[in-house]
């Protein structure tokens, strides 16, 4: 009996060794802090690590987390500058400083935290509409911080960051926003398609101006190489016209007319003056013998056709019969000019057959060296 006793008081002595020890040596986790009470009186902060202290007099009150820390508080209502009512929820960053603030300072710093940024956020959010409100997330975030920050400083705590989570206005404002969303959209889309349509505008018509320049340009070249076609075959018609009256005023100078000739020519013209249509009746005379003797004396008047003729044939040079054609420019044109032009008063001087020129007072000299018939 007296062995068994010995063996429970062993026991109980060993118990309370365990259970002092476990009092006296405490391990704080990194980044917390243990807040001893001797009494009921703050002792001393307990660092990381193992610490020892007074078995059934120093008490751990707290363990304190120093790590910063996320609290996210619940939708708050807030009311606006323009009596609107939107609904705000915020996250709040922060981190404990001070220990022994965090603990004796403040009895529950999460909930005097939470209370401070709903009455900052009323005051912040009351001095703005809801446009600037929706639109000032930065500004707001700023400001509440900074509040929250100077506030906090004597509890113990460092507000690191303030965000909102959201801004819900209410629904009737939300269809508001909605409408007027679809609206701004629909103008855009008016606007683009406008100035789309403006564009395709404006390309048609630098489209039509090029077209209409291009078609002025070709019309004008083709009026420039019409003309000078055209002023080509007049030359070219003149030079025909000087080479056909150098022809005939040459036959007429190689044939030395006469009064017979003239008689003849007019025989051969008769037909055809009887080949009109109000020709109906053509009488001959009988006496055309004395007609056409008639008619001889009356064209022996005429300058430079004689009765006889007689005498050496003179031929008058008439030059190249192929004509030039001139190059298009003012003096071609010039030279093809007095070209035509001499050759006409040669084929003239030729038909009188006197060598006559302007001034001479109507006198001449014949081929034959007799005066001209009158």
């Amino acid at each position: 009996m007296e062995g068994l006793g010995i063996l429970i008081l062993l026991g109980l002595l060993v118990l309370f060794a365990v259970v002092v020890l476990g009092k006296t040596i405490r391990i704080v986790p990194q980044a917390r802090a243990g807040i001893v009470e001797r009494f009921g009186k703050y002792k001393g902060t307990l660092p990381a690590g193992l610490n020892v202290v007074v078995p059934f007099i120093d008490r751990v009150r707290y363990m304190i987390d120093l790590r910063e820390q996320v609290v996210s508080f619940p939708p708050q209502p807030v009311i606006t500058e323009d009596n609107l009512v939107v609904s705000i929820d915020t996250v709040i960053y922060f981190q404990v400083t001070d220990p022994v603030a965090a603990t004796y300072e403040i009895a529950n710093y999460i909930q005097a935290v939470e209370q401070l940024t709903m009455t900052t956020l009323r005051n912040i959010v009351g001095g703005m509409d809801l446009e600037e409100t929706l639109t000032s997330r930065d500004a707001i975030n700023s400001r509440l911080r900074g509040v929250l920050d100077e506030a906090t400083g004597k509890w113990g705590i460092r507000v690191n960051r303030v965000e909102l989570k959201g801004i819900d206005p209410p629904p009737s404002i939300k269809d508001s926003m909605e409408k007027q969303m679809r609206a701004d959209r629909e103008k855009r889309a008016v606007i683009l398609t406008a100035e789309g349509q403006r564009q395709a505008a404006i390309l048609t018509a630098e489209g039509s101006k090029q077209s209409a320049i291009l078609t002025a340009e070709g019309q004008r070249e083709a009026q420039i190489l019409n003309a000078q076609a055209e002023r080509e075959s007049k030359i070219l018609m003149a030079q025909g016209e000087g080479q056909a009256i150098q022809t005939v005023f040459q036959a007429i100078h190689d044939g030395r007319p006469d009064q017979s000739l003239l008689a003849y020519q007019y025989l051969q013209m008769m037909p055809k003056i009887a080949e009109g249509d109000a020709n109906k009746v053509w009488i001959v005379p009988s006496e055309i013998g004395k007609a056409l003797e008639g008619l001889g004396s009356t064209m022996n008047s005429l300058q430079g056709i004689p009765d006889d003729v007689d005498g050496p044939v003179k031929r008058v040079d008439m030059g190249s019969s192929v004509p030039d054609v001139p190059e298009v420019g003012g003096s071609s044109l010039s030279q093809a000019h007095d070209a035509v032009a001499e050759a006409i008063a040669a084929a003239e001087d030729s038909a009188r057959g006197t060598g006559r020129r302007p001034g001479d007072g109507g006198q001449a000299t014949g081929d034959a060296g007799e005066p001209p018939a009158q």
